[in-house]
Parts: structure tokens; C-alpha cells; sequence
């Protein structure tokens, strides 16, 4: 059909040259996707009819991952060379329908759970007393917890057995130095990994990074602890190191397996002999 032929379609009541009737045409947009039953000239679709004609939500999250299932069966099907980056989707319609699903998602649970168990209201603060224990949000444990490093903090002969620096002066100083090296942490992890098991020193610091917050938020809140001080002080820096190994041994003795699955799942490649 040439661009300057009209399709049989109609909207006028008649019927096509093709003898089909009003009754089986159907509107099509862009691309020539049906969109929906066309009104005759002299009536005004009703509120129903434009409903039924909408794509709501769920229809486009429905369509979105069926498409997108669809894609990655049919190129891996088709293709004996693949690579990860290749199945990706565009924007609009895939990204967008899917990340309104799930913020929708996070946002009706935050409204049901304020709606069903809105918080307690305490009595109002006294501001002649003083709390017997002063906490910061729980959030922030581990920068409180920073603070309490006193034992860390030398003595110096030099001075005479006095300290370089204030216990305050020196908890402020190690916020900084564990913030500045979590800010560095993008820039010297430039790979292009994706999984722990690709890169497993740098997993195994995010793995120790965050027993350590763990630990050093307990720390902060010693009082409440029912644990000896030094005790407790010790597995604060010995459960990271723990922790951290345990992880990098294990994906470790992973790697090799995995990358060797990883290979003949993308590239099809021969086992080795």
C-alpha cells in the first residue's frame, strides 16, 4: 500500500470497500496499534466507554515484564555471542512503568502502616532534667560510637604521658578518615563488575565495612550492653577482620566456577580439557 492509499477503515457509518462493517474496525494510533472502537460522528463516547479504552498501571507493568521476558528468551535463542550490556531496555515505556511500580509500591505501604499504627506521643520533655543517657539517632551509632575511642588515642612519652590531640579532637578525626575512605571507595573500585563473586576483595571490605558500623553502633551504646567494656571493644575491630576474610575466602574458591559458567552461558565457549 502506498503512502498516499487510504486503508478500508471508516468512521463514517458506511461500509469499506473490502465489505467489512463499522462493527469490526477499530481505530489505530502510531504504528498501527488498535486503539480501541471509534465512536460514530454523532455520539459522544460515555465515561464507561473512555475507561475501557485506557491502559492503566497494572496493564503496563503486566506488559512491561512479559516484553521484556520475551526479549531476553528471543535474543539468547538467536545470538551465539552475547553480551551482558546488550539486554537493556529504553526509558520509556520499561524503566519508567517499572520504577512507578515499585515507588507505588513503597508509597502504599508508608501510607498503611501510618494509617494503621500511627506513632506513640510520650509525655513532652522536661527541660530541668537532664536524661541519664544521651543517644543521638540510631542512624548515627556509628558516628557516636567513633567518638569512644579513647583507648586508641596514645600517650606520648615525648609530652610527658600527654596526648597529641583532646579524646574529642580525636573521635572528630577518625569520623573523618572512616567517611573520607568510603568517598574513595567509587573511585578505586573502577571494574565493571557486577556480582561479589567477580570482584571478591572489594567485597569482602563491604562486608567488613558493614559489620564494623554494626559493631562500633553497639559500641557507642555500651551502657545498655550487657557485655564486659574491653570485651566488647575488642570484637569491635576483631569481627570486621573476621568477617572480611571469612567472605573473601569463600568467594574466592567461587570465582573459578563461576566465571567458567558465566562463559559458556555468554560467550558458548568449549569446556576445557
Amino acid at each position: 500500500m502506498s503512502p498516499t492509499e487510504e486503508s478500508p477503515l471508516r468512521t463514517d457509518g458506511g461500509v469499506d470497500d473490502a465489505g467489512g462493517t463499522p462493527e469490526d474496525t477499530s481505530a489505530t494510533t502510531d504504528g498501527g496499534v488498535p486503539a480501541g472502537p471509534v465512536a460514530p460522528d454523532n455520539e459522544t463516547p460515555t465515561w464507561r466507554e473512555r475507561k475501557e479504552r485506557t491502559t492503566g498501571l497494572s496493564r503496563l507493568t503486566y506488559e512491561y515484564f512479559e516484553r521484556a521476558r520475551y526479549e531476553d528468551q528471543t535474543v539468547r535463542q538467536s545470538s551465539d555471542y552475547i553480551e551482558r550490556d546488550v539486554l537493556a531496555f529504553p526509558t520509556w515505556p520499561h524503566e519508567t512503568v517499572r520504577n512507578l511500580s515499585i515507588a507505588s509500591f513503597f508509597v502504599g505501604m508508608m501510607l498503611f502502616l501510618s494509617a494503621t499504627m500511627p506513632p506513640h506521643i510520650g509525655p513532652p520533655a522536661n527541660p530541668s532534667s537532664t536524661p541519664a543517657i544521651i543517644l543521638p539517632d540510631w542512624y548515627l551509632y556509628w558516628s557516636f560510637g567513633l567518638l569512644k575511642l579513647n583507648p586508641l588515642n596514645p600517650d606520648l612519652a615525648i609530652l610527658g604521658g600527654q596526648k597529641l590531640m583532646a579524646d574529642r579532637t580525636y573521635g572528630v578525626l577518625a569520623n573523618g578518615v572512616v567517611v573520607g575512605f568510603i568517598a574513595l571507595v567509587p573511585f578505586l573500585n573502577k571494574g565493571s563488575a557486577r556480582r561479589p563473586v567477580e570482584e571478591p576483595f572489594w567485597a569482602a571490605v563491604g562486608i567488613a565495612g558493614v559489620v564494623f558500623a554494626l559493631t562500633i553502633s553497639l559500641l557507642a551504646v555500651k551502657n545498655l550492653v550487657p557485655m564486659n567494656v574491653d570485651l566488647l571493644f575488642d570484637l569491635t575491630f576483631l569481627l570486621p577482620i573476621v568477617f572480611g576474610t571469612v567472605t573473601y575466602a569463600v568467594l574466592k574458591t567461587m570465582r573459578e566456577g563461576y566465571m567458567y559458567n558465566l562463559n559458556r552461558r555468554y560467550y558458548r565457549l568449549r569446556p576445557p580439557k
